[in-house]
């Protein structure tokens, strides 16, 4: 994973700008570490990822289906689809929105709180 992360990184180093100052703040959080997500590094809640940083650099989130919707309807995030299927409970938020990224990471870790034992 360090050989990924650190090509991603490199490849996208203002989307870790935004994203690692957040993550080392939900860190510090009981039960929130920083763990493995589809190739790359994310936050989570004792053990299920809440939110990462995709390949393309954006923001990657886990949220009700019917926020992913809300969200995708207002123009402010993108529904996820892996490998042609769609995630119904993952969206991604662009770099152009990195000033909401604190806020829909903290949605975010407040849905997958709530599911995860």
């Amino acid at each position: 994973m360090a050989d990924k992360g650190a090509a991603r990184r490199q490849k996208f180093p203002e989307s870790y700008a935004i994203f690692d100052p957040i993550a080392a703040e939900w860190t510090t959080r009981p039960d929130v570490s920083i763990g493995a997500m589809f190739g790359s590094e994310g936050l989570n809640v004792r053990g299920k990822v809440f939110a990462c940083v995709t390949f393309d650099g954006e923001l990657m989130v886990k949220l009700p289906e019917s926020r992913v919707s809300e969200l995708a309807e207002a123009g402010e995030a993108q529904p996820v689809v892996m490998r042609g299927k769609p995630m119904r409970e993952w969206a991604t938020v662009g770099t152009d929105a990195a000033a909401r990224w604190p806020e829909i990471i903290a949605e975010a870790y407040a849905h997958v709180d709530a599911i995860t034992p």
